[in-house]
């Protein structure tokens, strides 16, 4: 096996191992969105995206990035294998989480009156609000629990504690909204944050750490590197969190709350469902892009490795998405969502533009550039606000997923360009020949689904879902051996 091929497996393989945890989870997911779409509709959504969306925003504010900066600190530390610098960063990080926690609880109370008024054009929600408050200070604990199990490589208890949450959470908010209906909201948000927090602590009790007293100055020495640095991680996370706030408000004032709904619910399938690949890959990508970004040539060929792949995946589930989108809205949702389909067909292509920004954009952290990030993330953010605003004002829904795509692909454009002057970075022949034959492919579907009536639309659509899955597969299996693979994976367990 060449160096290249162990490269594009080793893509696969993380890609693979994430990747389970994710469907896993996103299962849960469909199955609670499903009921939530049929007991509460549309405009039940559309609250419960404005409550969760304006509370998320007050948690960028306050929390300061320690669920991603505190990692780093967690794992350093356990490299070292000295048990007192070991207990002496985890105490520090939960002493942050517990101050950063109350001070969004108490930022969401004190203001809760201002953030109803804010968020739905009245101080009906101050209550609600009131109550949820007690949820920041639950879901940064959590955050702090799994960042101890993930620093310290604790994966399978990481996994345990996101499934087991997720399957509580489905296995309580189904009974409440069916009794209370949307008056049952505040309470599963709430709830919902307990059981998290209940099974993070409760993987992370087994842990053994040694007592260590924390004094002020060891507190701010040591808490200083990941306020930092997860600083700035917020701070372009903020960003997009206010943005998607913006857009929600505007759509509620502008349209009804059952577009926010429907909004939602039409972006979670592209960002959650589809999206997943992306979480998946970034859990290997990023170290390993990390790894050599004192060489441009590697970044290069690390970029467009994984931009390849990323690719050659996503290409056939998001055809799959445009031919039976109907389909999948009625499974995932209910029949009263359809009109969110225009959105998605636009969207769906919008994500190729995306799949590539995105292997892209990482160069940034890569190198350390955290400028350069967060100015970067400030531009597109601030164009694809303006774009939304636009689309949803001339096309409603359908103009939000075209704005999603022209946003994309302007986004791509930046990042490609800074790449290139900054670390001379290009794409592949090799990547833009898979780009344009897939995304050909994507626009062929496009346009069965919008010119050619049923049942003809899934008869052409099979076709060239069959001719992206067989590009694919051919393409990957001179990159991987997929064969290969496969023989190895059979031999493995029959050994068993």
């Amino acid at each position: 096996m060449n160096k290249q091929q162990s490269s594009y497996r080793q893509i696969m393989k993380a890609t693979s191992l994430f990747g389970g945890v994710q469907v896993f989870q996103i299962i849960i997911s469909v199955i609670r969105s499903k009921f939530v779409a049929i007991l509460l509709g549309p405009s039940g959504m559309g609250i419960v995206g404005l409550l969760t969306s304006t509370t998320g925003l007050v948690a960028g504010l306050t929390n300061f990035g320690l669920g991603t900066s505190a990692i780093k600190n967690i794992s350093e530390a356990n490299a070292t294998g000295d048990e007192n610098r070991i207990s002496t960063v985890i105490s520090v990080m939960r002493r942050l989480v517990w101050i950063t926690g109350i001070l969004g609880a108490v930022v969401t109370l004190v203001f809760s009156s201002w953030l109803s008024q804010f968020t739905f054009g009245n101080r009906e929600y101050t209550l609600a609000f009131v109550w949820i408050s007690i949820t920041l200070l639950f879901n940064q604990l959590s955050a702090g629990e799994l960042v101890l199990l993930q620093g310290l490589l604790k994966l399978q208890e990481l996994a345990k504690a996101n499934v087991y949450g997720s399957i509580a959470g489905l296995i309580v908010t189904v009974p409440l909204y069916y009794k209370f209906g949307v008056k049952g909201i505040v309470p599963v948000i709430v709830i919902t944050a307990l059981i998290t927090l209940f099974f993070s602590w409760y993987f992370t009790k087994k842990i053994k750490i040694n007592k260590t007293k924390l004094t002020k100055e060891i507190t701010i020495t040591e808490g200083k590197s990941m306020l930092v640095m997860g600083f700035m991680i917020s701070l372009s996370g903020l960003i997009s969190l206010a943005v998607a706030y913006i857009l929600r408000i505007y759509i509620n004032r502008t349209g009804n709350i059952a577009d926010v709904g429907l909004y939602n619910a039409g972006f979670t399938i592209i960002n959650t469902y589809v999206g997943m690949i992306f979480t998946a890959m970034a859990t290997d990508y990023y170290p390993r892009l990390a790894a050599v970004a004192q060489s441009n040539d590697l970044c290069r060929q690390n970029i467009n490795q994984q931009a390849e792949i990323a690719i050659l995946i996503l290409a056939p589930i998001l055809m799959a998405f445009l031919i039976f989108i109907n389909w999948a809205v009625i499974l995932l949702y209910s029949s009263q969502f359809l009109a969110v389909t225009g959105m998605i067909y636009w969207a769906a292509l919008g994500m190729f533009f995306k799949a590539a920004s995105w292997a892209v954009g990482f160069v940034f952290l890569a190198k350390g550039a955290s400028k350069i990030f967060f100015w970067s993330e400030l531009v597109s953010n601030a164009y694809g606000l303006l774009f939304s605003i636009l689309g949803y004002h001339w096309g409603n829904l359908s103009g939000l997923g075209l704005a999603f795509l022209i946003s994309y692909f302007v986004a791509l454009i930046q990042v490609f360009v800074i790449a290139k002057l900054k670390y001379q970075f290009s794409f592949t022949p090799s990547f833009v020949k898979i780009f344009i034959i897939q995304f050909s492919l994507a626009l062929m579907s496009f346009a069965i689904v919008s010119l050619i009536s049923k049942p003809y639309t899934y008869i052409f659509g099979i076709v060239l879902i069959g001719i992206s899955c067989w590009y694919s597969y051919i393409e990957l299996e001179s990159r991987i051996g997929v064969k290969e693979l496969v023989r190895e994976f059979i031999q493995k367990a029959r050994k068993r």
